[in-house]
């Protein structure tokens, strides 16, 4: 995923970008706690522990926002709900009120499910997922009409972030503009579940928009624990603006939402009573439920009020034509 352009210099250090790799996962996920669990299979894969899985990077590989580019993204946010404070309107639109057209790319590595060819009912599973996981807020999600597309292209089945396989697939397949919501499923490479872009990064780079995800990874699928398509739920949240609720860690902004207490790391399973930032400063439990966290599908339950505020905020700054 790390290149250098131009020929003239020398062969990159393959040590040193592993070292800036695993520098990079640390700083995004934190600390995870300590864990004595069994091996943990997954996707072809075999790891230590669940630990191990969640260390490794495949759970979520969006990419990690820098406190800057956050900061300016916030200023943005504050003043459209300010706007609209002083015009007389509600801060975050009313439940339901926005619905996003959603087209679903099945890339497949050939014919029957064990190739990624999904059927129809996973298709409609995930939406409904999606609608249940989203009831709360403004957001509405409907496939389009004949909005399903099945390619064989065994390069982008197995695509991963920021490769020339993932730019080819969506600049193919892509449909509609900031605010149609294009979900492709694959089998990506290097174990991952999954990866969004955010609604700011639609201007600079439209045909790289949407979220991928495993495919197996929807509702019925043998992804389990994540089987239950809250990887979708989950990179949605980011297509939407939203971080994860351990960005930051033990900082006074993290995810720059209000009402998700402070979390140190990601956590993982679904560790009950977990309260990772202690002091005068921190309150309440860890967010173990929420959607933006790493927890298992089963886990997963909510976003947070202020989320719905932020995920608003964002769809009406930068995706509010479909």
């Amino acid at each position: 995923m790390f290149c250098v352009a131009g020929s003239t210099l020398a062969a990159p250090d393959h040590d040193q970008d592993e070292d800036r790799v695993k520098a990079e996962l640390k700083a995004q996920i934190g600390e995870t706690d300590v864990d004595h669990g069994p091996a943990f299979h997954f996707h072809g894969k075999t790891y230590p522990n669940k630990k191990a899985f969640i260390d490794s990077g495949a759970r979520c590989s969006t990419r990690h926002v820098t406190d800057y580019e956050q900061r300016l993204h916030d200023e943005d946010a504050t003043r459209y709900r300010n706007e609209r404070l002083l015009s007389g309107l509600a801060a975050t639109q009313g439940t339901g009120s926005v619905l996003i057209p959603v087209w679903v790319h099945v890339i497949n590595n050939g014919a029957g499910l064990a190739n990624g060819d999904i059927p129809q009912i996973q298709i409609d599973g995930q939406i409904a997922v999606l609608n249940s996981a989203f009831a709360s807020t403004p957001f509405r999600f409907a496939l389009v009409l004949n909005g399903v597309t099945r390619t064989t292209n065994a390069a982008w089945y197995a695509m991963t972030p920021g490769t020339a396989a993932e730019t080819q697939a969506k600049t193919a397949l892509r449909r509609g503009g900031a605010g149609t919501l294009n979900l492709y499923t694959a089998n990506p490479g290097q174990g991952l579940l999954g990866w969004a872009t955010f609604p700011a990064d639609y201007s600079n780079a439209p045909n790289r928009d949407g979220v991928v995800v495993l495919f197996s990874s929807l509702p019925g699928g043998e992804a389990a624990p994540y089987n239950l398509g809250d990887t979708g739920t989950h990179e949605v949240g980011h297509w939407l603006g939203l971080y994860h609720t351990f960005q930051g860690g033990c900082s006074t902004t993290g995810d720059q939402v209000t009402d998700t207490p402070a979390e140190r790391s990601a956590a993982f399973g679904c560790p009950n009573g977990r309260d990772s930032c202690v002091g005068k400063k921190f309150t309440g439990l860890d967010p173990i439920t929420n959607f933006m966290d790493y927890t298992d599908d089963s886990c997963m339950v909510q976003f947070s009020g202020a989320q719905t505020s932020r995920a608003d905020a964002q769809h009406a700054l930068y995706r509010s034509v479909p």
